[in-house]
């Protein structure tokens, strides 16, 4: 009902304004409003404004406001009328407010008639138009409105659809339009000697209009300059740098930022103090990838009589062997993120421990006890994060691993407990439990991998229960315990804080809770670039610290812990630290993509239908089961699905979960529908050869396409044939 009466209203408004529209140009109301008409009738203009003055100004303001609110032409004869009848004091107060009002009044007619439209329609294009208005939309208003080039009644709609407040938005055209109105009331108290509104702006004041108009730009550029002085105050800024840009860590994000200054001939220096390649190649993507490969090998033969193949002996894991491979991986991917390799590209790579004396100066401190100190005129800290330990009883005196210490076991533990329900802990409790450990999954959440649609959640539960993973969700971890020669973890299952303690035994626990950017130890307290406990470094759009030439990218930033994420920020934040005076970009995260490597396979891009919700943005959902896919029937992978969620009527892609083997190959082509505007119907049109998993990407599609058919046009259609069929 508030629904059908918000349209109500809005069509009642569209209403009046159309026909007060239609009455200007029926009635030729605009003949009253040209240059040539205000010249004839002055003196009575001016004999009425004597003898009515208050009558006269407010018929004059009342007039003004209408026709700005409304957009119609003749804002530029009022000015002068301003001035011509009333003076110049007296018509520059009475033009510029009511200019002012009339724009604002068009503005929100706009804002109330068509912003949700557009920004339902076109919200994710205009995400970086509205960030951008949100931060910075008083400057470039004003600027619009000193500099007289662009038409004003465009600016009142256009920004009505922006976030911009109205408050500000009234304050920013009280003052911007100011000099102009000034000019044009001063140019009406000479009104005899004009001949048209062009002559009031003459070549030279147009000029000094538009130098007027980039007065906040360059305001905003030297509030810029102050503030990042006043961030460094009391340090002394070299005269000279050695380099033009530090790197601190060699994980995904130094590794990137580092090869793109060498790639453009800066002089670069990437410093680690552990091990190149950081957490993804020693820790965390490579060997864990190693890890499930082997552990669905070893499903794979064990489900092979189901399709009839036959192994005598059945299958055997030697658990030493699979994790002498995985170090063996490791090995094999290392020289691609080596010191000789980088070395070779044009990199200075340093090994030793990375610390910030000044905003400017980089302190490197070798295994061997020596140090240096690297000056540079910016720097990226790309410093990684390490696994979570929470504040649990006991839990440090369990001995437990991590995902970076669980790659030290060379026997696999016959109990094991994984305490995280999130990627980590879904896929290491998975192939630990296809490689023969007994494994319990405790989660506090009431699902796994809350962050995904709740059918993709479920299709993994069911797999790890199907691997034989006891699932303990919605429990409270309370204090870890020795029981007699054992330990135990002690939980409280769902319900109330009086429900009845749980106890479950282990040989070997991995926590996998989650990771915490890690930014002590590098000299960012003294900076004042410390973020809260816990938290990431902040950063702006341009991925800029506080101090506006220290970046920060990857998981020390956030807020998506991947490795291609770091990458992409990486790119983003050294273009801007080495050419950032030239062109900035800011980073954008929006089509991110994600796979979590379970089996089946979890891949999503963009929104899901929670988030979709939260944010406010409407959507349809489309899905299509892989159960009725040629390929994934001839291989018996049928579990999973492709969901599309679109703009309502349209088909444009908001977000893609794919549950299933391979998705995420799978998600490739819907990613790069995102980024580059492609609809569901571009998909549709694609040629995808069969049998294959992807043709399930041009079926969910289709799927689209048949429930936004023309029914009423395909009626007419089916009449045509009929008609052809008796003919």
């Amino acid at each position: 009902m508030a629904a059908a009466s918000r349209n109500v209203r809005l069509l009642a408004l569209a209403g009046l304004a159309v026909t007060a529209v239609l009455a200007w140009w029926h009635f030729d109301l605009g003949r009253w409003l040209t240059l040539a008409q205000l010249q004839a009738s002055r003196d009575a203009l001016v004999a009425a404004y004597q003898a009515r003055p208050l009558a006269t100004v407010a018929a004059y303001f009342a007039v003004y406001v209408l026709s700005t609110a409304l957009s119609l032409p003749g804002a530029t004869v009022l000015t002068l009328a301003g001035g011509a009848v009333f003076g110049f004091g007296v018509g520059l107060v009475v033009a510029s407010f009511a200019a002012s009002l009339g724009a604002l009044l068009a503005f929100l007619a706009a804002r109330f008639l068509l912003r949700d439209w557009v920004q339902a329609r076109f919200g994710a294009r205009l995400a970086p138009v509205n960030a951008g208005i949100a931060r910075d939309g008083v400057f470039y208003l004003l600027t619009l409105r000193l500099a007289p080039v662009f038409p004003f009644f465009l600016v009142n709609l256009l920004m009505g659809l922006t976030p911009i407040s109205a408050g500000r938005y009234y304050g920013a055209s009280q003052l911007g339009m100011l000099a102009g109105t000034a000019v044009y009331v001063n140019a009406g108290t000479q009104l005899a000697g004009l001949r048209s509104p062009a002559d009031v702006l003459s070549p030279g004041l147009l000029g000094s209009l538009l130098l007027l108009g980039l007065f906040p730009l360059l305001a905003k550029a030297l509030l810029g300059g102050w503030q990042a002085r006043r961030a460094c105050a009391g340090w002394v800024r070299p005269r000279r740098f050695d380099r033009n840009l530090v790197v601190i860590g060699a994980g995904s994000g130094g590794l990137v930022s580092a090869y793109i200054a060498a790639a453009v001939k800066a002089r670069v220096t990437l410093v680690e103090a552990h091990q190149l390649g950081g957490d993804c190649l020693n820790t965390g993507c490579v060997p864990s990838k190693a890890l499930i490969r082997a552990a669905r090998l070893a499903h794979q033969m064990a489900a092979a009589p189901g399709y009839g193949v036959h192994a005598a002996g059945g299958v055997t894991v030697d658990f030493a062997a699979v994790m002498n491979r995985v170090q063996r991986v490791i090995t094999d991917i290392a020289p691609h993120d080596s010191a000789q390799r980088y070395t070779a590209l044009g990199v200075e790579v340093l090994q030793g421990h990375a610390r910030l004396v000044s905003p400017w100066a980089v302190q490197v401190t070798a295994a061997d006890g020596t140090q240096q100190t690297l000056t540079s005129r910016a720097i990226v800290l790309a410093t990684g994060a390490r696994p979570t330990l929470p504040p649990i009883p006991g839990l440090a005196e369990a001995g437990c691993l991590t995902s970076e210490t669980v790659w030290q076991l060379r026997s696999c533990p016959q109990r094991l407990l994984v305490l995280g329900g999130g990627p980590i802990g879904c896929e290491l409790a998975q192939a630990f439990a296809r490689l023969g450990a007994q494994v319990t999954l405790v989660e506090q959440a009431p699902v796994l991998l809350g962050r995904e649609e709740p059918a993709a959640s479920a299709l993994v539960a069911d797999a790890l229960r199907a691997d034989g993973v006891t699932l303990l969700t919605g429990h409270q971890a309370l204090r870890c315990e020795r029981d007699g020669g054992g330990q135990r973890l002690v939980l409280r299952p769902p319900g109330t804080a009086s429900a009845p303690e749980h106890a479950v035994a282990f040989d070997q626990l991995l926590c996998a809770v989650g990771r915490t950017p890690r930014v002590t130890g590098f000299g960012l307290e003294e900076l004042g670039l410390a973020p809260p406990p816990g938290q990431p470094i902040a950063t702006n759009a341009w991925l800029q610290t506080r101090m506006p030439h220290i970046y920060a990218v990857g998981d020390a930033a956030g807020p998506l812990q991947l490795t291609h994420a770091a990458a992409h920020q990486a790119w983003t934040a050294v273009v801007n630290a080495l050419f950032g005076r030239f062109k900035r970009f800011a980073v954008d995260m929006s089509v991110m993509p994600r796979v979590t490597f379970t089996e089946p396979e979890v891949a999503r891009v963009g929104l899901t239908e929670a988030e979709a919700t939260a944010q406010g943005v409407p959507f349809e959902t489309t899905h299509y089961p892989l159960a009725d896919l040629d390929r994934a029937i001839a291989d018996g992978q049928t579990a999973g699905f492709v969901q599309v969620l679109t703009v309502p009527g349209r088909d444009r892609i908001l977000g893609v979960t794919i549950v299933g083997a391979q998705a995420g190959e799978m998600l490739a082509e819907y990613t790069l529908a995102m980024r580059h505007g492609l609809g569901l119907k571009k998909i549709l049109g694609t040629v995808h050869p069969y049998p294959t998993l992807a043709e399930a990407n041009k079926y969910a599609a289709g799927a689209w396409q048949r429930a936004h058919a023309p029914q009423r046009l395909l009626r007419w259609v089916a009449r045509y044939h009929a008609w052809e069929r008796g003919r």
